[in-house]
């Protein structure tokens, strides 16, 4: 069944770039999907992690709040700049994901917002992992330690229920236990 909706995907996102619809070339649309979708299933792709088609039913909400955010950030970043007002910052901040897909996608999400970026990711085994994380001014560090990116993030994921204090997607953000971080010396996270 996975790799019937690798291949729906696949093929899907194909005709959609494509914009090409002959014979032959959908024919080898179907041909290279298909040496894919197999591909990816002899690699081993095709578990719960490498296709998690257990988020497709919340993934449009958070796509959603996501570019809400990027675009925000995007005109607080040109006023920041266009104003000279930037006050760089470094800081740890926990991630509670459990995955290594969800410890990537909330790394990511942190880093498509403009004014942040993840530095460095500290995974742990056991227990809760940190990010260090720059952002060019204060507002946009507040906004990451205020933990709302993390809770959606771990909604997405389909663990919100496990974090204390966690709140559905409509529900106000939790606060994260980050920690300023000296910027003259950022090294690597320490515990």
């Amino acid at each position: 069944m996975r790799l019937l909706t690798l291949f729906v995907i696949l093929f899907v996102g194909w005709l959609l770039m494509s914009g090409h619809y002959n014979g032959l070339l959908i024919g080898l649309g179907v041909a290279s999907c298909a040496l894919c979708a197999w591909l990816s299933l002899r690699i081993g792709a095709t578990d719960s992690e490498g296709l998690p088609v257990h988020l497709f039913s919340r993934l449009f909400p958070y796509l959603t709040w996501l570019i809400g955010e990027i675009i925000s950030s995007n005109i607080a970043t040109a006023k920041i700049i266009l104003r000279g007002t930037a006050d760089p910052e470094i800081f740890e901040v926990p991630a509670n994901q459990t995955t290594s897909a969800g410890l990537a996608n909330y790394a990511n999400s942190i880093t498509l917002t403009p004014g942040t970026v993840t530095v460095d990711i500290d995974e742990e085994k056991a227990g809760t992992s940190r990010f260090l994380v720059h952002a060019l001014h204060p507002q946009f560090g507040e906004d990451v330690r205020g933990g709302d990116m993390d809770r959606r993030n771990c909604d997405l994921e389909g663990m919100g229920t496990k974090l204390s204090g966690s709140k559905p997607l409509s529900g106000t953000p939790t606060k994260s236990t980050a920690k300023k971080v000296d910027r003259k010396s950022p090294g690597s996270i320490s515990k």
